[in-house]
């Protein structure tokens, strides 16, 4: 028998909703887990009043960013009102901050970090428009004075928090320019409003709705639990090898995160080029990951956010946030410990036991030695997990926007879309959504013969992407004596 031919397969993504609403429906959607809605993970945890467990969010847990006045609004917040998703406003100032000796004041750090930040991002803005090379932001954060001692626990916490708890990298791994784009491109193109979503039907229920709206109940065109395997690319055709079967499609569009497609899990025929290999291998995936721990009452402060500075190590478990709060999940007695980057490599590698004792040690810093142990917790093990390796994406000092722009192009009629591929918005939900709506517009235009496709002479890209200085400069006069070429 021949394998199924679709005029469009869809790997591990949400495009198929643009398609839908440009009048394709011949698609496959194919999927890895036995649901839809990928990083996007709701779990049950714990136990409820009612004796079910609570719905918390493994993956995606913010709406960044919503509307101001008339302007634009982020389709993330779009979605959630439509479903009328039940969140929490964010509110920052609503912080207690801790040290190893118990409740500290440090808001003159976070004022300092705050004012450095603003600087940075107006620094970052004349550095794109004047085409002057980029650089880390911890540089940048340097000449903006900015630049707290190793020891300065204080200091250093604050910067995890504003820092690396957004992007989950700290700022010598981050690009000054392009985390100021997606910094401004949500915070200021949308609104500075963050809403926490503890829904009790999941994030990913405005997954579900609106696949609802072009799927029916066992629709064949959506295939769980199928894993992909390879994909044979052309000019006119794919070919997708799964544990299930071949699909033979005209077009394919693959979500996969960044850290999947470099494990190398995926064959490819032909062997991607070399400006699709440079550019997959040039960016980063960070994990963001979130302890969740039920205790049998609350003891912690009525504040959103309880932040604590190490005297040791940077990031060692620096966030909590309280869930059991007033208009939350009031008598749950969920927490929930944040670690991110190195910190995550470490717990997602130890036993539950082993990071509950780690945790509690801290809190017991914070609130004394009378606090009970937690009766349940659990975590995600992202840096594991096969479909993902990560939470999300990361843009590293010094690496161009051609460089991005090759993660994003197509290789005959296989296309690239998600998070990964949105150099605005990289990192966040509505980076997915606005990369799925353009690609999945494309392939229509293509299949419509609108003359908008882009498929014949591929989207735009760069095979050699050149440096800022000839060779001839490696010369005597700037110093260099010795020929290192081998």
């Amino acid at each position: 028998m021949p394998p199924p031919k679709s005029t469009y397969s869809i790997l591990t993504g949400a495009q198929q909703k643009s398609l839908s609403d440009n009048g394709i429906d011949d698609f496959l959607l194919v999927e890895y887990q036995d649901r839809i809605g990928g990083r996007m993970h709701d779990v049950g945890f714990g136990s409820g009043p009612d004796g079910y467990p609570y719905v918390v969010e493994a993956g995606a847990n913010w709406v960044q960013g919503t509307v101001t006045g008339d302007g634009p609004e982020n389709p993330i917040y779009t979605l959630a009102k439509k479903n009328n998703i039940t969140t929490l406003f964010t509110d920052q100032d609503n912080t207690t901050y801790f040290d190893e000796s118990g409740p500290a004041n440090y808001h003159d750090a976070i004022q300092e970090f705050q004012d450095a930040l603003e600087k940075v991002t107006i620094d970052a803005g004349s550095l794109l428009k004047h085409n002057i090379q980029d650089r880390s932001f911890r540089a940048a954060l340097r000449l903006q004075g900015w630049d707290p001692a190793k020891n300065d626990s204080h200091r250093q916490a604050a910067e995890w928090w504003l820092f690396d708890g957004e992007f989950a990298y700290t700022p010598g791994e981050s690009s000054e320019i392009f985390t100021s784009v997606a910094e401004n491109a949500t915070f200021d193109y949308f609104s500075e409003e963050n809403l926490f979503v503890f829904d009790q039907r999941g994030f990913a229920t405005i997954i579900r709705e609106e696949a609802a709206e072009f799927l029916v109940e066992s629709d064949s065109r959506l295939r769980l639990s199928t894993q992909v395997k390879g994909v044979d690319y052309r000019k006119d055709s794919v070919t997708v090898h799964t544990n299930r079967g071949c699909i033979d499609a005209d077009y394919a569009i693959m979500t996969f995160s960044v850290g999947v497609l470099q494990k190398g899990v995926v064959e490819f025929a032909p062997q991607l080029p070399s400006w699709k290999e440079d550019a997959i291998h040039s960016f980063e995936l960070g994990t963001y990951t979130k302890i969740f721990m039920q205790f049998p009452q609350a003891f912690w402060d009525n504040a959103q956010y309880l932040i604590y500075a190490d005297r040791e190590t940077r990031g060692y478990y620096p966030e909590f946030q309280p869930l059991d709060l007033p208009g939350v999940l009031e008598g749950s007695g969920l927490m929930v410990a944040t670690v991110v980057n190195d910190q995550s490599y470490r717990v997602e590698a130890q036993s539950f036991e082993e990071t509950q004792a780690e945790v509690m040690e801290v809190l017991r810093s914070m609130y004394g030695p009378g606090i009970p142990d937690p009766t349940d917790l659990w975590y995600k093990r992202w840096t594991q997990t096969p479909w993902a390796y990560g939470s999300y994406s990361n843009w590293p000092p010094s690496t161009s926007l051609q460089a991005h722009q090759n993660l994003r192009a197509n290789v005959g009629n296989l296309f690239f879309a998600g998070e990964a591929t949105s150099q605005e918005f990289f990192g966040y939900l509505q980076g997915a959504y606005f990369e799925g709506k353009h690609v999945g517009e494309t392939i229509a235009d293509c299949l419509h013969g609108t003359g908008n496709c882009t498929v014949s002479d591929e989207q735009q890209k760069y095979p050699v992407l050149t440096g800022v200085t000839p060779y001839n400069l490696y010369n005597y006069e700037h110093g260099w004596f010795v020929d290192t070429i081998s």
